[in-house]
């Protein structure tokens, strides 16, 4: 019988991209920049001031009460096309595009109330956006109250904010920081899945061929002398 040994070869899986400290590099650097950038638009952007203007909704002597409410709804939808087309941007001293661009109205569903918020840059600008609109809206409601049945009078006017409502640097640099590190994090969990895959694929196709050894020949007995 003839001894045959077999030889295994044990292949190292190669070392996992993920463990490299320069590509955790990439997180910390996300957050970085996310927060510079952050910041800086904080800083460089102009604060924002907001103003709120309210007017309400009353029926008319003989008229539905209920209707005041569908009225106040309808009043809110239009409410800057309303201001547009009146005076209001000749007494905000805007043009008709930044007025509607900057406010907005509210209704409330189950009272016959417009909010009427206005932002801009200057506290005094926001404020008389704001009573703007409203003065616009009771103009109207007055020229078509005979066919209405409603008409909009002033709730309470507009007061001139102190502090802006837009966030300041450091909200912006904390909240570009947590972006930052959302799309370093994102980098870090797709980009080595593709570079394991190509060291997986590179190692198959770098390992030896194993030989498969043939069937053994068997030793002929050698005749006999006679």
């Amino acid at each position: 019988m003839t001894s045959k040994s077999t030889s295994t070869s044990a292949t190292i899986p190669p070392r996992s991209s993920l463990l490299t400290p320069a590509r955790w590099m990439v997180l910390p650097a996300a957050v970085l920049a996310g927060a510079v950038l952050g910041g800086g638009y904080g800083a460089v952007k102009a604060p924002q001031y907001a103003a709120t203007s309210y007017v309400i909704v009353v029926p008319a002597e003989k008229s539905d009460p209920s209707a005041a409410l569908g009225f106040a709804q309808a009043y809110g939808r239009v409410a800057t096309d309303i201001a547009v087309t009146g005076d209001a941007p000749v007494w905000a001293g805007v043009s008709a595009e930044t007025l509607r661009s900057s406010v907005q109205a509210a209704t409330s569903p189950d009272a016959p109330m417009i909010s009427i918020t206005a932002r801009s840059a200057k506290p005094a600008t926001a404020v008389s956006m704001a009573d703007g609109v409203a003065r616009a809206l009771v103009l109207n409601s007055t020229h078509v109250a005979a066919n209405t049945g409603v008409k909009v009078v002033q709730f309470s006017r507009a007061t001139k904010p102190v502090t802006p409502v837009s966030p300041s640097a450091s909200l912006s640099a904390l909240v570009g920081a947590c972006g930052g590190g959302l799309l370093g994090g994102l980098a870090l969990l797709v980009r080595p899945r593709r570079n394991t895959r190509a060291e997986a694929r590179h190692s198959r196709q770098s390992l030896p061929t194993a030989s498969v050894p043939g069937p053994a020949t068997a030793q002929q007995p050698e005749p006999e002398a006679v």
